[in-house]
């Protein structure tokens, strides 16, 4: 009986650590749209995947997505120095000027601050 409940509490802490990790990176997305986006206010509808792990960017492929940005987004973003370890990433998509677009933010792993975006 002990050990179900051990389960139990265990899978709670996950569900409900995972769900904060969703929210912060939301959040995150939201300032930084607000933020560098040429106009925030022409787009609604704001819908986010999952939050996921990845380990597949290197500096080159985070630099080259900096310098890219997006369109619909302002030119020469500052991003903070060059993440070290696993990256998170979320996808959100929106509707704009009747399109339904989609952009990927890749964040710290300390899910402070959005690394780079494409």
């Amino acid at each position: 009986m002990r050990s179900r409940a051990y389960i139990i509490i265990g899978i709670s802490a996950l569900l409900f650590a995972s769900c904060g990790r969703q929210h912060k990176a939301e959040s995150l997305a939201k300032d930084f749209v607000a933020e560098n986006m040429e106009n925030p206010s022409a787009i609604s509808g704001k819908d986010f995947a999952d939050i996921g792990t990845t380990r597949h960017l290197n500096d080159s492929l985070i630099t080259v997505m900096r310098q890219r940005g997006a369109s619909g987004y302002k030119k020469g973003i500052s991003y903070g120095k060059m993440p070290t370890g696993d990256l998170y990433y979320l996808r959100m998509s929106y509707i704009s000027n009747g399109d339904t677009l989609q952009n990927t933010f890749y964040f710290d792993s300390e899910l402070s601050e959005v690394v780079a975006f494409k």
